[in-house]
């Protein structure tokens, strides 16, 4: 019994002397968002038709104001998504 406790002994004391070597560096390349400040013109808000409109103004002309409108504002949220998606 003894002969073996003195086996495992010498065993265990090998195993402690062995040192892993440890592994060597390496170069790991991470992306990290960075926030870059948006720089575009400022879209100018235009005139719209119906503001220009006097207050007595005949259903006619209100009809060709708000028509007339629809398109400014069609092409002002062009230019503000056009300036959004520039910043993107």
């Amino acid at each position: 019994m003894r002969g073996v406790l003195i086996v495992l002994a010498l065993l265990l004391a090998g195993c402690a002397g062995h040192v892993a070597e440890p592994p060597e560096p390496q170069l790991v390349r991470v992306e990290v968002p960075v926030q870059v400040p948006c720089k575009t013109e400022r879209v100018q808000r235009p005139a719209f038709a119906v503001d220009s409109l006097p207050i007595g103004a005949s259903i006619a002309e209100q009809m060709r104001a708000l028509r007339a409108e629809r398109l400014q504002r069609k092409g002002y949220e062009k230019r503000l998504e056009a300036a959004v998606e520039a910043c993107q």
